[in-house]
């Protein structure tokens, strides 16, 4: 039985496979969700956790999390995307609590590719290529002290524009573009407070600032036996505020020789860390230099755009993970075997105000209609909708205003 510590699009498509393979499946929703939204309708049995709308009030309540397990008799939870999926804490805590199983990657893992600047260290005594920039060795998470003028002398050696990080960082968040060193240290002072209130940690690391680059990332799966695969690349590429819209896969237009070094890298870098279940791999492809790419972070998780390297492969995802979480070894070990056939593109369709700079919007959804049946897998013109919404659902302030992912495949990228 598995709880899935989740809501939403991400916590129906869970529950969507464990249904597929006859695991019985428990759901948590907030008092903003309600016992009547989907994926609660979805699962076999549905708990109310929390006592407030928030996140922090809900779904982000760990040890709440656990007690509903543990009442519900689930043997594990599966944390989706945000939240709490790449919480190492939680991760920690659930690896303690009894025969207790956390589908996703191992602790060590999850807390080395949680820092900037930890990670980068990592591939680069791995050999997996990093952006040229600079990370402070010597500041840690209890002595977060970062002498600007230090900073600012590695910035004018590195060059113009770069980019301020914080080590923490994710979503767009604690990140700031400078453009000449005459407003480098107001963009540091902006980032690092920017990242102590998102991340309670205030270090930064600069990097080069690649111009119109090409984000391309890795799928990675490893088991417990040692068997590492990757299931091709995705671009992502087309973002707004850092946040990915519409993602490809494979990615056009590369050639055979660096789509094979992109894979490579993944796998790479996945062993580097004693990786295993799902995982991606993210790069940024240099289009100055188009031979040229740099690891860029990993996502210790299924990520939002998966169901486009389903696609093209036939592989679902939820199914590996599930399968690995349980010890088994991976359903195909031989990377040669991994089959890619055509192209998919998925679109994040949001609640937002165009009007208004695209901020959410907020609202009642009077109507519904997509265009294949919702949560059932690819219709056979080769379309699919994730959604965690239905006819009469609230999108409201506390949670992404995302409605739904369009997502379509067929033989060739024109197609």
């Amino acid at each position: 039985k598995v709880l899935v510590a989740n809501r939403g699009e991400i916590a129906c498509r869970v529950i969507r496979t464990c249904r597929n393979m006859g695991i019985p499946t428990v759901a948590l929703y907030s008092v903003a969700d309600g016992p009547q939204s989907l994926h609660a309708r979805m699962a076999d049995e549905a708990y109310l956790i929390g006592t407030g709308p928030d996140p922090a009030e809900s779904y982000l309540l760990q040890d709440r999390i656990l007690d509903i397990a543990h009442l519900a008799g689930a043997q594990a939870i599966h944390p989706g995307y945000g939240f709490l999926s790449e919480n190492a804490d939680f991760c920690s805590k659930v690896h303690n609590h009894g025969n207790m199983t956390f589908i996703g990657p191992p602790v060590p893992a999850i807390t080395a590719m949680g820092s900037k600047s930890q990670s980068k260290a990592i591939m680069e005594q791995a050999g997996v290529p990093t952006t040229p920039g600079y990370y402070d060795s010597q500041a840690t998470s209890e002595n977060q002290y970062q002498d600007a003028e230090q900073l600012r002398h590695e910035a004018v050696q590195i060059g113009f524009p770069l980019l301020i990080k914080a080590v923490m960082g994710g979503g767009g968040k604690g990140m700031r573009l400078v453009w000449s060193e005459g407003e480098f240290l107001d963009k540091l002072e902006a980032c690092q407070r920017e990242s102590l209130n998102s991340f309670g940690d205030a270090r930064v690391l600069l990097e080069k600032y690649l111009l119109k680059p090409r984000h391309v990332e890795v799928q990675v799966v490893g088991d417990h036996h040692g068997n590492y695969v990757h299931l091709y690349e995705r671009d992502c590429s087309l973002q707004r505020r850092h946040q990915k819209i519409i993602e490809e896969a494979p990615a056009s237009d590369l050639p055979t020789e660096l789509r094979e070094r992109f894979g490579e890298m993944g796998k790479r870098a996945a062993q580097a860390v004693g990786y295993y279940n799902a995982g991606t791999v993210e790069f940024l492809l240099d289009t100055q230099e188009p031979d040229q790419f740099y690891f860029c972070e990993m996502n210790t998780r299924l990520q939002v755009e998966h169901p486009i390297t389903e696609l093209v492969t036939g592989v679902d995802l939820v199914e590996w993970q599930l399968r690995i979480a349980a010890g088994e070894v991976l359903p195909i070990v031989n990377q040669e075997d991994i089959p890619c056939h055509g192209h998919a593109l998925e679109a994040r369709v949001y609640a937002e105000n165009p009007a208004r700079n695209f901020l959410p919007a907020t609202g009642t959804v009077w109507h519904h209609c997509p265009p294949a049946e919702s949560n059932t897998g690819t219709s056979s013109e080769g379309v699919r909708v994730d959604t965690g919404i239905q006819s009469g659902s609230e999108v409201g302030v506390y949670y992404d205003p995302m409605i739904c992912k369009l997502i379509v495949h067929d033989e060739t990228r024109e197609k």
